[in-house]
């Protein structure tokens, strides 16, 4: 949990934490955030992106990693990686846009008023059916461009930034742009450079560097480059609505048990019945990812009953000791 979060909060009831268990996000150690933590790939072309993973599991030597919107072959840019607990929380940026630079060639050379004619009107929602080769069924859907760019032409030659909702086929795009300007057109080269709140100048890591800075750790127990390169996992989470409950709430939540009023200390404000949340330790540990059953009015009137349906559970079982008892069985 950032401290811009935080600090919106509103607090529904104190609590005390306990510092012998949990740990503060941002004071996690490399070990604790190689099981928590986010890395920022800058994917090379070439490689798939289940490639990528690979090579990345080996070089961390961890087993459990996984990726945030898969990229082409060809496609280079911001690949988001969830390392162990973390993979759960990756989901979350599938919610947000996706930037891509995208550079094209146009089989017609149209002026620069029809150009800009045309462009406009792939701004907001359109149809794509996905391309031939493509992972998903070939149907025809709605995908929204919030942003179209021309940021530099040479003839034919056209450069694009492309802001857009995730799932949006940028040469699919290029090619409707093509259909309607003439003969066609065709994407030559693609590069993602946000995803969600991450951009490329966030302090993409490629493939090498993330070697370098692993074994300067693993071999001279130098952590200060690994340190830069993984995020705690609780960035992926800042653009959602948060909450935080007491250390009590927290393993009963872990094995399972849904979030009921007691169990709040704080929420952010204007929650929506229906908000998706990220439900917090007071240390700022993610616990899990949940849906509201009640807005922000309610919860405070409350004294009983669940708040939140759990969605996700992020924090591993155990992490906080157990302070919940399961009812007896009854006799028949």
């Amino acid at each position: 949990m950032t401290l811009k979060q935080l600090e919106n909060l509103i607090v529904i009831d104190q609590d005390i934490t306990d510092d012998t268990y949990g740990t503060y996000y941002d004071k996690r150690t490399i070990e604790q955030l190689l099981n928590y933590g986010i890395i920022l790939l800058d994917k090379p072309p070439g490689p798939t992106s289940h490639e990528a993973v690979a090579w990345t599991k080996r070089i961390l030597k961890i087993p459990k990693i996984g990726h945030s919107g898969t990229l082409d072959p060809q496609v280079s840019g911001v690949l988001p990686l969830g390392l162990g607990e973390a993979t759960k929380a990756l989901g979350v940026l599938l919610f947000g846009p996706k930037e891509y630079h995208a550079l094209g060639r146009i089989h017609s050379l149209p002026s620069k008023e029809r150009l800009a004619e045309v462009l406009d009107m792939f701004v907001g929602e359109i149809y794509q059916k996905p391309p031939q080769r493509s992972a998903v069924v070939r149907k025809t859907r709605t995908r929204t461009i919030y942003e179209l760019e021309v940021l530099e032409q040479k003839e034919r030659l056209l450069l694009m930034r492309v802001l857009c909702e995730a799932g949006t086929y940028i040469r699919k795009l290029y090619y409707d742009i093509g259909e309607i300007l003439g003969p066609g057109g065709t994407m030559i080269e693609l590069r993602r450079t946000r995803v969600d709140q991450f951009r490329e100048t966030d302090g993409l890591v490629t493939l090498h560097e993330l070697a370098d800075a692993f074994a300067l750790w693993a071999e001279n127990k130098d952590d200060s480059k690994l340190m830069n390169i993984i995020k705690p996992v609780e960035v992926a989470l800042s653009e959602i609505k948060s909450v935080v409950i007491r250390d009590s709430a927290v393993d009963a939540m872990c094995h399972g048990a849904q979030l009921a009023i007691p169990g709040i200390l704080q929420i952010s404000p204007n929650l929506r019945k229906g908000d998706f949340v990220g439900i917090y330790t007071q240390k700022g540990e993610a616990v899990a990812l949940a849906e509201a059953l009640m807005s922000e009015e309610e919860i405070r009137d409350a004294t009983k009953g669940y708040a939140f349906e759990t969605q996700r559970i992020i924090m591993a079982p155990n992490t906080y000791p157990k302070k919940w008892r399961t009812k007896p069985a009854q006799k028949e």
